[in-house]
């Protein structure tokens, strides 16, 4: 099969991740209730499971648009009723009494993903695409049936075997690369609708700090704080807007896709960690672990994508554990001296680090 390396990204596509912005929102929201100055187990668990669940089922579309999708009445319809699905699905999770329903829900959209898979197997007139639809649907299927089937038991036995679904369609992909290089991902693709997703992400990350600029509260510090998500923002973009190979020959798409998990899951950390380091109600040790836990997530996902890098730097570990160990560093710094005004300067201070690490790997590109 001839390789393809470029398709642009429709409207339709950008449309559909609107629906995410909300569900950022609401998923975020999860982890945003303190109970005696820390987040709940419970509570974390539970937006863990929701984040995998949402981001898998967008991963598992994205990547279907990108081998399959060619904007068809199919294809827009079933992004609309999709749609439709996640804004319901962004409701469902906002008590223990309403998962049932999530799961029900989740089921529903996984079977929509399972049903367009379903017609490439039966419509497609080349072997390998039936077999990656073949594949998928089985993935999809069974997502489809554990949440279904976990749905409607109440208790822990339906809560098990709903994660059961989930967990095990989460990680099946990374098995199917026998199968998905026959017909290898448009890169270029997929890293935009990746990166478009991350971007999305920060803009929750941008709400979750507005607070920081009103009348009363802005000052000095609020100028920091936005320092930090900008520094972010700026060693993401860096990395794969700058540095990455956007041609990539005969990827599967799993290693990007994987990889973003801890950087999606970091900035929500970091969003409310942002939130929680100036509350007083807030235990500072957990709002400072928050804070670098996302950040370590953050730079450890792109430190793993330097594999896609342009130049020989890529292979370079000392770069990366130089970066990570930074963060380690600022960590314990903040918990030494727990207070909001060290915690954002040492935060400030090791992602400027990180940036002009990161600015010396591109010069050192330009001259090879």
């Amino acid at each position: 099969m001839k390789e393809v390396f470029s398709k642009r990204v429709t409207m339709f596509e950008l449309f559909y991740d609107l629906v995410f912005v909300y569900m950022l929102s609401q998923a975020t929201g999860i982890i945003h209730h303190l109970h005696h100055g820390v987040v709940s187990l419970t509570s974390f668990l539970t937006f863990i499971i929701v984040m995998v669940v949402f981001l898998n089922s967008w991963m598992v579309q994205t990547v279907y648009t990108n081998r399959f999708g060619n904007s068809s009445w199919r294809d827009i319809t079933f992004t609309f009723i999709d749609m439709m699905i996640v804004l319901y699905l962004s409701n469902s999770f906002t008590n223990v009494q309403n998962y049932r329903v999530f799961f029900v829900v989740a089921g529903l959209l996984s079977f929509t993903l399972f049903l367009q898979y379903i017609i490439v197997l039966v419509r497609s007139s080349s072997t390998d695409d039936r077999k990656i639809a073949s594949v998928f649907a089985k993935i999809l299927g069974f997502r489809t049936l554990c949440l279904l089937i976990g749905g409607g038991i109440s208790g822990i036995v339906g809560d098990l075997i709903a994660l059961i679904g989930v967990d095990g369609s989460w990680w099946a992909p990374s098995l199917t690369g026998k199968y998905t290089r026959r017909h290898p991902i448009i890169f270029s693709h997929l890293l935009e609708r990746l990166t478009l997703l991350t971007i999305v992400t920060f803009g929750e990350t941008i709400v979750g700090i507005s607070e920081y600029f009103s009348k009363d509260s802005f000052t000095g510090w609020s100028v920091l704080v936005f320092g930090i998500v900008a520094g972010m923002f700026y060693s993401y973009i860096t990395e794969f807007d700058q540095l990455i190979e956007e041609h990539q020959r005969g990827e599967t798409g799993n290693r990007l896709i994987y990889l973003h998990y801890p950087i999606l899951f970091g900035i929500s950390l970091v969003t409310v960690a942002l939130t929680f380091i100036h509350e007083n109600e807030a235990n500072p040790y957990f709002a400072i672990s928050c804070l670098y836990g996302g950040l370590l997530l953050f730079y450890f996902g792109i430190m793993i994508s330097r594999i896609y890098n342009r130049t020989n730097v890529a292979k370079d570990s000392l770069i990366n554990y130089l970066k990570l160990g930074m963060m380690i560093i600022g960590g314990l710094v903040s918990l030494i001296y727990p207070i909001f005004e060290k915690t954002v300067i040492i935060t400030v201070m090791v992602i400027v680090i990180n940036i002009i690490i990161s600015q010396m790997t591109i010069r050192q590109q330009s001259k090879n």
